[in-house]
């Protein structure tokens, strides 16, 4: 496996305004940004989140959910993840405004169904 750098040093400050400020770095990397490293604090932002929201929603579900799914996990993730684009393309397509979950929401468990699916293909998801 891979060994990727951990996305915990920059985190994005929010100006009075409300609008993305100065990032911060543990080691003072100083207050001249680069766009490199205002997308890392993004992606560290948005991974947590996911990550938050992952473990939130696995602790109401539990592991059964996914792993004994008709057909198997991998078929089950793939069945949600179709339900997913096919609601997030007829939101985008017919500029519906949704009444329950959000396009962010339904974003954000597509990219946790991405990473439940490698969790499974790896063998690392809980059966029990």
């Amino acid at each position: 496996m891979a060994d990727y750098p951990v996305f915990d040093r920059f985190r994005v400050e929010r100006n009075t305004d409300g609008a993305d400020g100065y990032l911060t770095d543990s080691d003072n990397y100083g207050a001249t940004i680069k766009r490199e490293v205002r997308l890392e604090a993004h992606l560290s932002n948005t991974m947590a989140e996911l990550a938050e929201l992952l473990l939130s929603k696995h602790k109401d579900y539990g592991p059964k959910n996914i792993s004994q799914a008709p057909g198997g996990a991998l078929n089950g993730l793939r069945v949600r993840m179709h339900d997913k684009s096919a609601r997030i393309n007829h939101l985008i397509d017919n500029n519906a405004s949704p009444q329950h979950e959000s396009l962010e929401d339904s974003f954000k468990d597509m990219a946790n169904y991405a990473i439940i699916g490698l969790l499974v293909l790896r063998g690392q998801w809980d059966t029990e």
